[in-house]
């Protein structure tokens, strides 16, 4: 990757001004095509207004007209996600290699150090790390009880463990609950950028998360994992990593891909015990 861009418009709002200004400086950087991850028409607003030749993407929010290489949407939940998103990238109909390589992020160490000294964690290195990662943006139903979260949390502690909890500025009342249930534990939750969670990642032994952005974010950095799967799909939506242990009662009511518990228990999430993780949190420190 060359060169990044930043679109810091908040998700339900179109934002015109600022994808005009962008599109102009995409313009002048002769972009000869953009392949459009998302499905959404807004997603697909931008390449157009900056005029990019070539436009690729599934046709999502029928977005004739927007895109001039349009893919059909595949299957939602029969093709592994990031087999779909690499599909993008070949030509139309040419088959997927059967093997894809993992994701990898390589983190600055520069600007590693400067994000624990500005979060005063630069000192506290000295110790075995386990992050926790409690959100998932897509809705309750993906997200393990926080009350578990705090259960493991306290066991974590009692062993002297290091506990770093992370997220989104959404998921600060979360992180906030789980670190008064263990003292000494650090919620971090909207207090990083992406790049400073990367950061932040890296130097932990572990990470204990939800199918979540953060949980392929840390499955990027080479971390360790224990993945907490509920309503989601193990096959649709893997960590991407064959450093992660992966936990799911595989109840016949799941995966239902909901972003609240139909039936209205979240059995699959909420019958997983504090237990079995922690039995999980031991076999992937002892590997």
């Amino acid at each position: 990757m060359d060169r990044a861009y930043e679109l810091d418009i908040p998700h339900g709002q179109i934002g015109l001004l600022r994808r005009w200004r962008l599109a102009k400086e995409l313009h002048a950087q002769d972009y000869r095509q953009a392949i459009i991850l998302p499905r959404s028409w807004k997603s697909a607003l931008l390449p157009f207004l900056a005029g990019i030749p070539k436009r690729t993407g599934f046709l999502g929010e029928m977005r004739y007209g927007l895109l001039n290489d349009i893919r059909p949407n595949p299957t939602r939940h029969e093709v592994p996600f990031r087999k779909q998103l690499l599909s993008l990238g070949l030509a139309p109909g040419e088959p997927l290699p059967q093997l894809t390589p993992e994701p990898h992020i390589r983190v600055d160490p520069e600007a590693r150090s400067r994000t624990l000294k500005r979060l005063g964690l630069d000192q506290r290195l000295d110790q075995t790390i386990i992050a926790l990662l409690p959100g998932a943006e897509y809705g309750p139903a993906k997200r393990w009880p926080i009350e578990s979260f705090s259960g493991l949390a306290k066991i974590i502690r009692e062993w002297r463990h290091a506990v770093w909890i992370l997220g989104s500025a959404r998921d600060q009342v979360m992180g906030a609950a789980i670190a008064s249930a263990a003292p000494g534990a650090v919620n971090l939750c909207g207090q990083t950028t992406l790049p400073e969670a990367a950061d932040l990642l890296s130097v932990t032994s572990l990470a204990v998360t939800n199918d979540s952005g953060l949980m392929h974010l840390a499955a990027g950095v080479g971390i360790r994992l224990v993945c907490l799967y509920g309503s989601s799909s193990i096959d649709y939506t893997p960590p991407g990593s064959r450093q992660a242990l992966i936990l799911s009662l595989h109840l016949d009511c799941s995966p239902c891909f909901a972003r609240e518990c139909p039936l209205g228990h979240l059995n699959c999430l909420r019958n997983l015990s504090v237990a079995s993780v922690a039995e999980a949190v031991e076999k992937q420190l002892s590997v």
